[in-house]
């Protein structure tokens, strides 16, 4: 059965000398994985970018057709919002395990990346984005934790807000692993 969705783009990882495997959290279905043939034929990966937005036709295995509904462009281009981008979208590949449907959540990713690519601030987005999606998967942080809530305005103040943000999530996120791109992330905006 084919199903039409928006997907947001999380991972996508060569499968074989023919195929890619597209981690994506879908309108329709929560986190799916699909095959992906042909990339690399005029340079069709581009729409494939980490946090990019599609419109997908699939079966339960594979893409059929993908077209771009929205490329954060100034995240493509900028090498801060890149890697802002890069964390998320590892956060959310490491977070959203499960296929359900959740359009709330889905609404608040769209949005959210929307907004990385309208900001001409990213060093402090990363942080905000993870206090806002705790609370999305229902648990908060308790409102007279300043420090974790509070924008940062020095780069140590910035490293140990996420080093404890991170420490949070571990606590309460069952599949959490600390996001490889977190090191390269604190040494960009040193």
């Amino acid at each position: 059965m084919l199903v039409t969705t928006d997907a947001i783009v999380l991972s996508l990882q060569p499968h074989s000398d023919k195929a890619h495997l597209l981690h994506a959290y879908t309108r329709a279905g929560g986190r799916v994985n699909y095959m992906v043939y042909g990339i690399g034929k005029k340079n069709t990966s581009g729409k494939y970018s980490p946090l990019s937005i599609l419109q997908i036709t699939a079966d339960e295995r594979a893409i059929r057709t993908a077209q771009l509904d929205y490329v954060p462009s100034t995240t493509i281009t900028d090498p801060l919002k890149r890697t802002v981008a890069l964390f998320i979208s590892e956060v959310l590949f490491h977070t959203l395990r499960h296929p359900m449907i959740d359009e709330p959540m889905f609404d608040f990713l769209v949005q959210a990346i929307q907004n990385l690519d309208r900001t001409s601030e990213p060093q402090n987005f990363h942080l905000l984005f993870l206090v806002e999606f705790a609370a999305k998967l229902g648990f908060a942080i308790p409102e007279p934790n300043n420090s974790l809530t509070s924008l940062p305005l020095t780069r140590v103040a910035r490293q140990e807000q996420l080093r404890a943000l991170c420490e949070y999530m571990a606590e309460h996120v069952e599949t959490w692993q600390n996001p490889k791109s977190l090191d390269v992330l604190m040494e960009v905006f040193d």
